[in-house]
């Protein structure tokens, strides 16, 4: 359970489901664990659903509904009352171990019109494994993914268990961007610099996995061309900007410098040249500076690092105060991180002291803030205490 060593009170509340209905919610399922202060007001702290096994990533399907994927290789619909279903048929054969599995899962931006699910994980194959991404149709009774097809897979392959990344982020367009971490180790994470590699890359690809015509690197010899930025060390976080359409991806520093950017096409952002961080063994990393000619900077960084996991923009009317903020996940401080923001200067930050490792968060339809507690395998809920409505 979630730990913010509080006194519990229990209450009853209903939220609301996709469009304007009101769907009610288990009262033993949404019994209000603790309650919080904040910048906003005191939060009630709910525990949605748990039961599950180390969750990674989640989505709000249109009736209210969540599926959740779990790193072992599992994916279960969560439904609104906080029940948790069985694993889901038809995933591929998926290489789970160390930091790698099943990892983000996204809906198609038209998922009402031909339920598509995409989702990324590490694969093996001849030489290693990588991250790749891959999309099913949601079966009409929600039991599986039918017609699974693979539609990327990261190059080179490589003989590791560290830092697939990864996120999945749908562009205004329809396009993915993918966020893909650079393996880690000394002996291979200097292919963040190189073109002719995915390792510690954004991709954007299509829907179906082909390339746009309009990514930076198509035609250039010795690119692949779903590239679409680099220099990045390990992308754990991604959401759009509600406003201006911008592609924003957390990343994990070394010892230090984790970082948020705002991914433009064709730029370098600059690991493992140049970090806020340092080696774990305290070395300076690359050239030893933050900053070099031809990186791009940061948005914002942490030293010491939050280790900066899901993200989400809040736009939702229930908490004025948080409207325009960025969350940020926690997992090494066990806190949810809100950012105050003035386009893509970040104004303040407020830690939310949820004492577990917060892997990811979404705006709910209600209006409140859902996150992932990855080693309490749960869903909470936070939300103005004034919200939670009394039901007899």
């Amino acid at each position: 359970m979630i730990n913010t060593q509080k006194t519990p009170t229990l209450k009853r509340l209903s939220i609301l489901a996709a469009g304007a209905s009101v769907a009610m919610i288990s009262t033993s399922a949404l019994a209000v664990d603790t309650t919080m202060d904040s910048e906003a007001g005191t939060l009630s702290v709910v525990t949605m659903a748990e039961g599950l096994e180390s969750p990674w990533g989640m989505e709000f399907l249109p009736d209210g509904s969540l599926i959740v994927t779990e790193k072992a290789g599992t994916i279960r619909m969560v439904a609104a009352d906080g029940t948790v279903g069985e694993p889901l048929t038809g995933l591929p054969d998926i290489d789970a171990g160390g930091q790698g599995g099943l990892l983000d899962i996204a809906l198609d931006p038209t998922f009402a019109e031909n339920r598509f699910v995409y989702i990324t994980y590490s694969q093996a194959g001849e030489g290693g494994n990588s991250t790749a991404a891959g999309r099913g149709r949601l079966a009409d009774d929600n039991s599986g993914l039918e017609s699974f097809q693979p539609i990327f897979t990261q190059m080179p392959l490589y003989e590791g268990n560290k830092h697939f990344g990864s996120r999945i982020v749908f562009g205004g367009e329809g396009h993915l961007f993918i966020g893909l971490g650079e393996r880690s180790d000394a002996n291979i994470r200097e292919g963040a610099q190189d073109l002719g590699t995915h390792l510690g890359k954004v991709v954007r690809i299509n829907a179906d996995g082909s390339v746009p015509e309009g990514n930076p690197f198509v035609g250039q010899d010795g690119a692949l061309p779903e590239i679409w930025s680099y220099g990045q060390r390990n992308i754990q976080g991604g959401a759009v900007h509600p406003e201006t359409g911008a592609i924003w991806f957390s990343e994990h520093g070394p010892k230090g410098g984790d970082e948020i950017n705002v991914v433009e096409a064709g730029k370098n952002y600059g690991w493992p040249v140049v970090s806020y961080g340092v080696n774990y063994n305290g070395t300076p990393v690359g050239t030893g500076k933050a900053t070099g000619e031809g990186f791009t900077q940061p948005v914002h960084q942490w030293t010491p690092v939050i280790g900066a996991a899901g993200m989400d923009f809040y736009t939702a009317d229930l908490v004025p105060a948080w409207k325009g903020s960025v969350f940020v996940g926690g997992l090494a401080t066990e806190n949810l991180v809100r950012l105050s923001l003035d386009g893509t200067t970040v104004t303040g930050e407020e830690r939310l002291e949820l004492g577990a490792r917060i892997r990811d968060v979404k705006q709910g339809p209600d209006g409140a803030i859902y996150v992932l507690a990855e080693d309490d395998g749960e869903i909470v809920r936070l939300a103005p205490a004034a919200s939670a409505a009394t039901s007899g």
